[in-house]
């Protein structure tokens, strides 16, 4: 790689998809995957687009996928090659990995590529944790910048500005590279995977690499060790006027 070249490493994170309806197992152990499909997390997807934007206009950018997992997440791999990414890391593990884990893991990945940033969507749809990227800056001890939903290089490409979604507006801060920035929702509509997209990717390269090459034993310090479905909701009540509104709020459900 040049020097002058710009590498941008992106996790990817295998989850069931989004439109496909999850059931509990009975006994409440694990989620029952049976018929289950599987996707790249949206969050994740919108940075790699992200990503795939800065080497566009920039040129000399290279493009880095990883996931931790098992043989079943190339497939997210190859979705990401497919949408434009350069090459891909597969780090192999079976064991289900905690937040602090995974950030442990990338850890080493982050050392072992050296990239300019870390772009990665701010949490996954399947555990919702929003801890990875915090926890990954703060081992690596250098910056960060989540919940973006505007990311632009500026100075040279030292320094990104990011506009943050609060719940006070869109707050606007400058990281100095190397950095950890994580995507919100609106910070991009990620392209769907074309078929010349696809034919490429099968010419990518895909490295599949061990806990023990990158000098790792890690275990998860948290367990799950329930999950129930949510409980349903009662049917709303229809109301003719607003005084018949009132009085129900305030007899019935005792917030006035």
């Amino acid at each position: 790689m040049r020097r002058e070249e710009l590498k941008i490493l992106v996790p990817l994170k295998r989850v069931p998809d989004p439109d496909t309806r999850i059931r509990v197992k009975p006994d409440g152990s694990a989620v029952d995957l049976d018929g289950v499909k599987f996707a790249v997390n949206p969050f994740d997807s919108i940075a790699l687009e992200e990503a795939l934007r800065i080497k566009e206009k920039l040129g000399e950018t290279e493009v880095v996928v990883v996931t931790i997992g098992g043989q079943e997440c190339v497939e997210q791999l190859r979705v990401g090659l497919a949408m434009g990414a350069d090459r891909a890391l597969l780090i192999r593990s079976t064991d289900g990995l905690d937040a602090l884990a995974i950030a442990k893991v990338l850890v080493a990945v982050y050392r072992r590529e050296q990239p300019a940033f870390v772009l990665m969507g701010k949490q996954a749809i399947d555990d919702d944790s929003n801890q990875v990227g915090q926890m990954l800056a703060a081992l690596l001890g250098i910056g960060q910048a989540t919940f973006v939903s505007k990311c632009e290089l500026i100075e040279n490409n030292s320094k990104v500005r990011c506009g943050r979604e609060t719940d006070g507006g869109i707050e606007t801060v400058t990281v100095k590279l190397p950095a950890i920035i994580t995507s919100d929702l609106r910070l991009n509509e990620p392209r769907y995977v074309s078929l010349p997209g696809i034919m490429k990717a099968k010419k990518k390269p895909l490295e599949e690499v061990g806990m023990a090459d990158l000098g790792l034993t890690i275990t998860s310090r948290t367990q799950v060790l329930k999950l129930e479905p949510p409980v349903r909701r009662k049917a709303g009540v229809r109301v003719k006027t607003v005084d018949e509104l009132l009085a129900k709020l305030k007899n019935d459900v005792k917030v006035l």
